[in-house]
């Protein structure tokens, strides 16, 4: 899928507020004409004992563990052991906990009072309820909102609605003539990275940031339209708030102060942060909060119908008009934050190979913005100890992979994949030389519908093993119920988990999950980064029966135990060239649109030659497969686990280095939906012709890296 097809794509999941930790998925209205159910693939021994070895009680039991106990970032070297303990006692050979000291930072306290002209005040409440139902959410230690990496200091002034905070947003807003220096920003959650929100505001002279979940975004599921709030029924809570990182997500992930090397040790370098955290402090809120805030705007600026921005980006759900502003009414706000260089810690399960240079790793985190965190990340979490489990059974009964399999447990992915990045840049020649993918499961299950985004080698692998998984005890494959909802489109990779820092080093790479559905809305609304994001949600409304979360450790060691155990490497390199040729046509109406000319002939030149060696390739493996050529296949195996590293040999994109790959990345203002030839594109976008040209060049340089890595 490429740029002009993905922004299409992401009109319906832009609007539902999907943030990190969560794919960007291809949806479909499922107008189409039901498919016939597909008939579950046949099974070896192996992998019927994985398929009986997932059991949902015990997933059940690790959910619970995981989500009674703190595990924010930094906080958490209990679970992190535990999690080590758990695969020790499966028969994982060897487990240990990677350290590195970081930098992050912790809630002291806020505040917010906003005054209205005449001088009567609204304090909004900056809580979350405590529910009876819900256990966790009385805990004395429970975490207050706020987000990560926000700058600590107070603000005050008149206030501007800026919608989703995107930079055409702002660009709307000057069209407007509406005055934002010194201004408070008052944000819609969805669309960009929310760290990206308060970079913009900063960047237009605006002094703070609020930000809020609109009921909107909740498609059908609300209060108004007939539906009972959480606890009592399926609809959000209207008390519950989004926690999260503000970190500039799209300038680098990782420890801010320690850019491109690990942070090991207290007396490590440290380098300026002000690039990647804001200048600006920031707050989270509820609806319910928000709602006099933004009624206050009324009458004042350009009302929302008449901003230049499609109407289902800019106004929202709640009783206002989403005006502009600026308002009468000032907000004083203030966000006082503990500056800290902690420990984090990962926690790594390795299991031998036969062939010790190449290795398979499958990665979750474990830390999350709340005492909960059912969905995010411990849906995954759970499942990566239940398959640390059936591996165990594996090797009981004698099987030993052809690759080293390495199960990661990650710390502080939520302020901005920290744990990941740091270890990538630790282990990074060891990466390079043997890693021939990375399987990343995040949030497992928030809702019944799987998803996945991959690089291109890994589609037809990924799908395949979707037909020999029945979804959620029915009948039916979670590939039939994939195929239902995105007619076969596999997302292509962004940012924002913790597959980030393999793929920009050129490691094959997968995210998957199951969600709820973006389209029809019929699922109960799941309570992203808030406290209600709790067990008691998940085993109510999320995942009852923790069936989704079955299928999906099902799904995921299926893939895992293929892709570490097959003689020849499953990864089909021509289905690269395919999805460059989908690419290179959506960057040609990128160019179209642009009314320039922008020479793209090498580009075509080398996709073309990439084809071509990618079919050399191919029909060398066919041989070495023929003929059992043992030696013959070692050398195509390596050269499908080293051909990706070509894409990320010309050094990093302009102004961010640390995102190398030529094909894919995150929009600079997005933080992690997906552009495709980015280096290409984006300047396109900004009207930097020439450095466009510049990047033709590099792109098709990296390309032919890659394709001579493949040809014989």
């Amino acid at each position: 899928m490429g740029v002009k097809s993905l922004k299409l794509a992401l009109v319906a999941v832009l609007a539902t507020g999907l943030d990190a930790c969560q794919r960007e998925r291809k949806i479909h209205n499922h107008s189409h004409v039901k498919r016939a159910l597909t008939q579950r693939a046949p099974l070896t021994a192996d992998e019927r004992l994985i398929i009986s070895s997932f059991d949902n009680n015990s997933i059940s039991d690790w959910s619970y563990y995981y989500t009674h106990g703190l595990h924010l970032a930094g906080r958490n070297e209990s679970q992190a052991q535990w999690t080590a303990d758990r695969w020790s006692e499966a028969g994982i050979p060897s487990t240990r906990l990677d350290t590195y000291n970081v930098f992050l930072d912790y809630p002291i306290n806020k505040s917010m009072i906003m005054t209205y002209a005449n001088g009567s005040v609204f304090t909004p409440a900056l809580v979350e309820d405590v529910l009876p139902e819900d256990d966790t959410s009385s805990y004395p230690n429970r975490i207050p909102t706020f987000h990560g990496y926000s700058f600590s200091g107070a603000a005050s002034g008149e206030f501007v609605y800026i919608g989703r905070g995107q930079q055409v947003d702002f660009d709307a807003l000057v069209s407007a003539g509406v005055d934002l220096e010194g201004k408070i920003a008052i944000s819609r959650y969805g669309g960009p990275f929310r760290g990206l929100k308060v970079k913009n505001a900063q960047a237009h002279g605006m002094v703070g940031a609020i930000l809020f979940t609109d009921p909107a975004d909740d498609g059908n599921v609300t209060v108004a339209n007939g539906y009972a709030a959480y606890p009592d029924g399926p609809a959000r809570n209207p008390t519950s708030v989004q926690r999260g990182s503000v970190q500039f997500l799209s300038t680098y992930p990782g420890d801010p102060t320690t850019p491109g090397y690990p942070s090991i040790g207290n007396n490590v370098s440290r380098a300026d942060k002000s690039a990647v955290v804001p200048q600006i402090p920031s707050i989270p809120i509820s609806l319910l909060d928000a709602q006099p805030i933004l009624a206050a705007l009324d009458g004042h600026g350009t009302p929302g119908r008449q901003v230049d921005r499609p109407t289902e980006d800019w106004v929202g759900g709640l009783n206002a008009t989403y005006s502009t502003g600026p308002s009468t009414a000032v907000i004083d706000m203030s966000n006082y934050m503990q500056d800290d260089y902690t420990d984090i810690w990962n926690a790594i399960g390795v299991i031998n190979g036969t062939s010790a240079d190449e290795t398979v790793i499958i990665g979750n985190h474990r830390d999350a913005w709340i005492i909960g965190g059912a969905a995010d990340p411990n849906s995954g979490t759970a499942i990566i100890v239940e398959l640390g489990r059936t591996l165990g059974k594996l090797l009981a009964t004698g099987w030993q992979p052809r690759r080293n399999i390495v199960l990661c447990s990650w710390d502080a992915e939520e302020y901005g994949l920290v744990g990941s990045t740091e270890w990538v840049e630790q282990y990074i020649p060891w990466i390079s030389g043997t890693v021939v993918s990375y399987l990343n499961i995040d949030v497992g299950a928030s809702g019944p519908h799987p998803g996945i985004s991959a690089t291109p080698e890994l589609h037809e692998i990924s799908i395949e093993m979707m037909k020999k998984v029945m979804w959620m005890g029915m009948n039916q494959t979670m590939y039939d119920v994939w195929m239902d909802d995105t007619e076969g489109e596999v997302g292509v990779l962004g940012s924002g988990s913790d597959y980030t820092a393999f793929l920009h080093n050129g490691i094959a790479s997968i995210d998957m999950g199951s969600d709820p559905d973006p389209v029809e809305h019929r699922d109960p609304i799941y309570h992203y980064h808030s406290n209600y994001d709790s067990y008691h949600w998940m085993s109510t409304y999320g995942d009852p029966g923790f069936l989704t979360h079955k299928s999906m450790g099902q799904y995921l060691t299926l893939l895992a135990y293929h892709i570490a155990s097959e003689p020849s490497l499953p990864l089909n390199v021509l289905n690269y060239a395919d999805q460059m040729d989908l690419y290179y046509t959506d960057l040609q109406e990128v160019i179209s649109e642009a009314n320039r000319s922008v020479d793209t002939s090498e580009l075509r030149q080398a996709i073309d030659t990439f084809r071509t060696q990618a079919q050399e390739a191919q029909a060398l493996e066919q041989q070495a497969m023929s003929m059992g050529d043992e030696a013959l296949l070692e050398v195509v195996n390596r050269k499908k686990r080293d051909f990706q590293r070509g894409f990320v040999s010309q050094g990093g994109l302009p102004g961010r280095e640390f995102y190398k790959h030529v094909v894919f990345a995150p929009g600079l203002d997005t933080g992690y939906a997906p552009v495709t030839f980015p280096g290409i594109t984006e300047q396109i976008e900004a009207g930097d012709f020439d450095l466009a040209e510049q990047w033709v060049e590099r792109t098709a340089a990296a390309i032919r890296v890659a394709g001579n890595i493949l040809r014989t």
